[in-house]
């Protein structure tokens, strides 16, 4: 049985804290089984992303060094691969770190749960408050704001072969719109990323105030 309550056993609870009562603790939400199972594939990716990127810069700064005017297609190719796999690896970065705060809620929130049902009293769960959503929000627009910029450097690149030789300055046209993507898909990581945090920081809040309100009630 669940119900809703902005009370606490013993005390009365500002109403800061929007709170679900029920019998049993509950378990992390989808998202946060999804952050538990998905935050080290994700950093894998990152480092995956990092490596290629860096090894294909190193190909395409010696290409530039020869000087050969026939491997301009060439440069200009590596020129959208660099940054496509060098974001792919902040995208795994940034996913994972997101995943990784997902994870932590979860731990708060069913090991805070299983705290109260071992004391036998009611489980007073914390709802998702507006930081939380906002952080999902954000993390969200910020991954598919980073994959379309990553998949279109790939498009670019890949149809690069096919160009005129006057039509080159188009590629280099669509990687200056592309950066500016993708500045904006890690400035919203950024910013959800900070959201995330937030978040932690008021579910330690309240299951401080909720650990001092159950040790009042033990001694009382």
């Amino acid at each position: 049985m669940t119900t809703t309550s902005d009370t606490t056993v013993g005390t009365p609870r500002s109403d800061e804290f929007a709170l679900e009562a029920t019998d049993v603790a509950q378990p992390p939400t989808a998202a946060q089984r999804v952050g538990d199972r998905m935050w080290r594939p994700m950093f894998g990716l990152g480092l995956t992303g990092f490596v290629v990127g860096m090894v294909l810069a190193f190909v395409r700064a010696g290409v530039v060094s020869d000087g050969d005017p026939a491997d301009a297609d060439l440069i200009a190719t590596l020129g959208h691969l660099v940054p496509g796999f060098v974001f792919l690896g902040f995208f795994g970065v940034f996913t994972g770190v997101s995943f990784a705060i997902a994870r932590i809620l979860g731990v708060f929130r069913e090991g805070g749960g299983e705290l109260q049902e071992d004391m036998g009293v009611p489980v007073q769960t914390l709802r998702m408050p507006l930081t939380g959503r906002a952080f999902m929000m954000l993390m969200m627009l910020g991954a598919m704001t980073s994959l379309f910029a990553v998949v279109a450097h790939f498009i670019v690149a890949f149809a690069i072969p096919s160009l005129d030789p006057e039509d080159l300055t188009r590629s280099a046209q669509w990687g200056t719109a592309l950066g500016g993507v993708r500045r904006i898909a890690a400035a919203t990581y950024l910013l959800g990323i900070s959201l995330g945090l937030a978040t932690i920081i008021f579910v330690i809040r309240f299951q401080t105030v909720r650990v001092r309100e159950l040790a009042g009630t033990t001694h009382t």
